[in-house]
């Protein structure tokens, strides 16, 4: 149980932030041919998708994402975050890109720095969390690249004690 201590389902920031990670995914996936990925997520998103927190029954989690790349070249992204039996939340990511391939940034749940790769084709997030998570996230574009697969591990002592999958769609353009 010592393992969970940051997954308690009592409105703890990792709790939140757990429960809705899958769907909320900044990630930074667009189609193949994008010459920017971060233009994925400018203008509005969707993200749909289920958490598994060991011991405890999956749910279901939604995002309604509204990104804008601003003057600096930085991707601003608020998402409004829905879970089954709490009240909406917003969460903030602010992205930039460090060379070709590589991002960093920051996410209003996270604790230090998001790290961002692509790697052949995909994109994946490292970061941390309160209660001592360890999260990787891929994005991985699907078809034409207006959708996203998104598949989370938490970890914990390097355990696994959470995983999600989902996807997040891109609704329009900004």
């Amino acid at each position: 149980m010592a393992l969970m201590a940051g997954l308690r389902p009592d409105g703890s920031p990792a709790d939140v932030f757990m429960q809705s990670l899958l769907s909320v995914a900044l990630g930074l996936a667009a189609s193949a041919s994008a010459k920017d990925p971060m233009l994925f997520f400018a203008g509005r998103t969707e993200g749909d998708g289920t958490m598994t927190v060991t011991m405890r029954k999956g749910y279901r989690s939604q995002t309604h994402g509204h990104g804008r790349i601003e003057a600096d070249g930085s991707l601003f992204l608020a998402q409004q975050v829905e879970e089954e039996g709490k009240p909406p939340r917003q969460r903030i990511w602010r992205i930039r890109r460090l060379a070709e391939g590589r991002y960093t940034g920051t996410m209003s749940e996270a604790e230090g720095p998001v790290a961002i790769e692509a790697i052949d084709g995909r994109y994946r997030f490292r970061f941390g969390m309160k209660g001592g998570l360890s999260v990787e996230q891929w994005l991985i574009p699907i078809g034409d690249g207006s959708a996203v697969q998104s598949r989370l591990t938490a970890r914990k002592f390097g355990i696994t004690v959470a995983r999600g999958d989902g996807i997040i769609r891109k609704i329009s353009a900004p």
